[in-house]
């Protein structure tokens, strides 16, 4: 966006928080703030501590695979690692970091003083961690935590659970409930405070993605709150509706989990997409090309989100013509989805490109990415994912999405707006040795599985026959490569943030030179209140 801005004075620019003295000052500014910048913070936050629990599950994991025959955990153990690992990716990870970045984005790209609602706001974060620690403590239940898997299939989830599993559902209730708040909140924003001439066409991708992706949110999360509900109904109070014995059908949760489910995903790309639309202009010094088709895809792809469900399904024996409907939806995704790699690569194309930390990680978000779509199609193909389906080779092409997909963009959200977010810059040569490490890791990680997929390796199983040992080793290597190279993430992030108040590597208002928008006219760190008088964009 390149729009010229009038600019207005900011009247509150020296108006700090209010704190009091001591811990109890310091815990009332964070429990009671209502400012978009600190609860961004409180969610980045809380990401950064549920990635590292999650991940650490996930070395769990690989470590109980490593050799065939060794058990280094109980398998029922390993079971809660994979149910946990999943649930805490999506909602206690992807989900408050892309919304930690909406509160502090959002406003500033605009020319919005703050959140619409800005108690509201407060309280939809300060659900997550009770949530989160309410899900984390059924690992401490007699009978241990749920084991059925992050989809939560019936009878597995129903008849057969532990006790711990309505700790899960209720926990799971609120974290729907504060996605919907959030996402009601966004909407607000972005509908009623952008600045005087901020039409919707001149909005940066970001929000606008984070606007399709808002409306999603609340479209899904009660479907999904129907599921869990109707999953304890049947656990206490004599329902039948996923019991074949009693008249209902395991086959119907699939249904109400994967038409929350595949929409969730979207929820998850469409953030990452936003940010990469950001990030690749910026360094490449050119604008977005073809943004209005980046904005109809984005559209596109939300709408045909809720029409390819059963694609997740194929082998449970729905009807023929269900099947070709699916597989005909599904790879019909793919086209929205390439006219924004297209894009991307067109953005790039005979630009003065230069590759600072954020465009590394976009870069390899456009390349890696883009296999995890082609696996897709192939799993898309009925016939095919009759060979594919529970193999290794889904796990791998989920992760190809999720990891150097969704994860590889956060780091780059992280990387492009820490310096403004600070008023310092982080240490370049820690971020490429970061960037080098992950790109490579997870690739040495996640690419051998679609072979083990391939040669018919089932996932969730806590061994496996001698031949899959090779590749196995080689994934367990790479996870605790990738693992451990977090932690240069960890510390460069810690030591910028740290910085603060000192005068070493003093980033400006424009940190970027490539970079345009109304978050680069306010100095770096912003102002505690921003665009009190908003701006005119002309």
């Amino acid at each position: 966006m390149s729009n010229a801005v009038a600019h207005a004075d900011d009247t509150h620019d020296d108006h700090g928080p209010e704190q009091g003295k001591g811990f109890f000052g310091f815990v009332k500014r964070w429990l009671f703030t209502t400012n978009h910048k600190d609860i961004g913070t409180l969610y980045l936050w809380l990401a950064m501590i549920s990635f590292f629990f999650a991940g650490g599950m996930a070395l769990i994991i690989r470590a109980e695979l490593f050799q065939p025959g060794h058990r280094f955990v109980d398998p029922n153990f390993f079971n809660q690692m994979t149910t946990m690992h999943g649930l805490i990716m999506l909602f206690g990870v992807v989900m408050p970091a892309f919304t930690g970045m909406a509160n502090w984005q959002i406003p500033m790209m605009i020319g919005a003083p703050d959140m619409a609602l800005p108690r509201l706001n407060n309280w939809s974060f300060w659900i997550l961690p009770f949530a989160f620690c309410l899900l984390f403590s059924t690992m401490f239940h007699a009978g241990g935590g749920p084991n059925f898997g992050w989809t939560m299939y019936a009878p597995l989830s129903t008849k057969y659970a532990p006790p711990s599993t309505d700790f899960m559902i209720f926990s799971v209730h609120m974290m729907g409930l504060s996605s919907i708040m959030g996402s009601i909140n966004i909407i607000a924003t972005i509908l009623n405070l952008r600045a005087p001439g901020m039409t919707l066409m001149k909005m940066p991708m970001f929000v606008w993605t984070w606007l399709i992706t808002a409306f999603l949110l609340i479209a899904i999360m009660p479907v999904l709150a129907g599921a869990v509900t109707m999953m304890l109904a049947d656990r206490h109070f004599g329902t039948s509706f996923f019991d074949a014995a009693g008249g209902g059908d395991p086959i119907l949760f699939q249904h109400i989990f994967w038409f929350f489910g595949h929409p969730e995903v979207y929820v998850l790309v469409l953030p990452a997409f936003g940010v990469v639309s950001e990030v690749i202009p910026t360094f490449s010094r050119k604008p977005l090309f073809g943004y209005h088709f980046m904005v109809y895809a984005t559209v596109s792809i939300a709408a045909l989100s809720f029409i390819v469900w059963a694609h997740h399904m194929f082998t449970t024996g729905i009807p023929l013509g269900a099947e070709l409907f699916f597989m005909y939806t599904t790879m019909l995704i793919a086209v929205p989805t390439g006219i924004k790699v297209f894009n991307w690569v067109s953005t790039m194309f005979k630009g003065a490109m230069t590759f600072e930390t954020p465009m590394l990680f976009a870069l390899a978000f456009v390349f890696l990415f883009t296999i995890g779509g082609f696996t897709g199609l192939m799993l898309a193909l009925v016939p095919a994912d009759y060979q594919y389906q529970d193999s290794y080779f889904v796990v791998a092409h989920f992760h190809y999405v999720l990891v150097p997909g969704v994860i590889f963009s956060l780091m780059a959200a992280t990387y492009y707006w820490l310096p403004k977010w600070t008023g310092h810059m982080y240490n370049e040569t820690l971020g490429k040795w970061h960037f080098w490490l992950s790109v490579i890791s997870v690739n040495l990680t996640f690419f051998p599985m679609h072979f083990l997929g391939l040669a018919g390796m089932p996932r969730r199983i806590p061994d496996y026959a001698l031949q899959f040992t090779n590749f196995n080793v080689i994934a367990t290597i790479g996870a605790f490569i990738f693992g451990f190279s977090q932690l240069l993430f960890l510390y460069n992030v810690i030591a910028t943030v740290r910085k603060r108040g000192t005068d070493k590597d003093v980033a400006t208002a424009r940190v970027w030179e490539g970079s345009h928008g109304l978050e680069w006219t306010l100095p770096s760190p912003p102002p505690y209140h921003t665009f009190t008088i908003p701006p005119k964009i002309h």
